[in-house]
């Protein structure tokens, strides 16, 4: 091959190869961005109860941009906290806020979906881990103990899903964001844990049962309704590890089949009422399911 022929097949290869990469660049993208976003559903979740438990207000008046013009969340309150434990729910607070902008900075985001964290919401939450509607219902904002086991119904679900997105971002800046965010949620949920298993024998008054018979099957609850058994299998056991003492991944339809509390990630409810936000969680809505606002 002669010099000249040389550079004109360096040439052509050159430019198809232009052409191809930013394809490849941009399906990666695609796929990245929106395995991230999905994120912002239970992000924003979190921060609602979190700045409601402890504030008494959430988003829109910690950070209005951060909502995006989303609807504000049903039902939030003002718990009844020891100064402990309003502190540290504080500070997970204004921890998830960062959770939000780093996550808009670096692949934008969406709305915040319409919100259910009202007492009856996470009251459902424990009667469907009871088998039964429990009387009084529970109310996580009556008190310290029970805005710790209602907290326990979150950053775990987040945190697993954070481990089954890792292994799939293409990007090196959204593999290195998601591995900063799974870090703070893994701190977030060992601060839950380790709070609720100092109280594990502690009865959760008015009812007859323990802290650790409450979260046993709140984490059974998770199983079932996630379509995978992860967690509740070690008596005893403060986190919920596989043989390897390593953390269970869980895709975003087994999130979803959890905090719609349905089942099934094609019919919101829950925390949920209208759906999660998102490419992702829209793609798996039901035609006659409302849309996310």
């Amino acid at each position: 091959m002669s010099l000249h022929t040389s550079s004109i097949f360096f040439l052509l290869s050159s430019l198809v190869l232009s052409l191809f990469i930013p394809i490849f660049c941009s399906f990666e993208d695609v796929v990245d961005v929106d395995l991230v976003q999905f994120h912002l559903n239970l992000e924003f979740l979190e921060a609602e109860f979190y700045f409601y438990g402890t504030l008494g207000w959430g988003l829109d008046h910690a950070d209005p941009k951060l909502a995006q013009g989303g609807p504000p969340p049903v039902g939030g309150q003002y718990a009844y906290l020891d100064p402990i434990l309003r502190d540290i729910f504080s500070q997970f607070a204004f921890q998830q806020a960062g959770h939000l902008r780093a996550i808009t900075e670096e692949v934008k985001g969406f709305p915040r979906p319409l919100l259910n964290i009202s007492k009856e919401a996470f009251a459902e939450v424990i009667n469907s881990a009871f088998g039964k509607p429990l009387n009084p219902p529970f109310d996580p904002y009556a008190n310290s103990l029970n805005y710790l086991l209602a907290a326990y119904m979150l950053p775990y679900v987040g945190l697993t899903g954070y481990v089954g997105t890792n292994p799939k971002l293409q990007g090196v800046r959204t593999r290195n964001l998601v591995s900063g965010l799974l870090g703070a949620k893994s701190g977030q949920d060992a601060m839950i844990r380790t709070l609720l298993y100092e109280r594990r024998y502690l009865q959760v008054k008015p009812y007859q049962w323990t802290v650790y018979e409450v979260t046993h099957r709140l984490s059974l609850l998770r199983n079932d309704l996630g379509k995978k058994q992860a967690e509740g299998k070690v008596v005893g056991q403060v986190f919920g590890l596989n043989m390897y003492s390593l953390t269970y991944p869980r895709s975003p339809e087994e999130i979803l089949r959890i905090v719609y509390g349905s089942g099934d990630e094609h019919v919101p409810g829950g925390f949920f009422p209208k759906g999660g936000n998102g490419n992702i969680a829209k793609s798996y809505l039901h035609p006659n399911a409302p849309a996310p606002q």
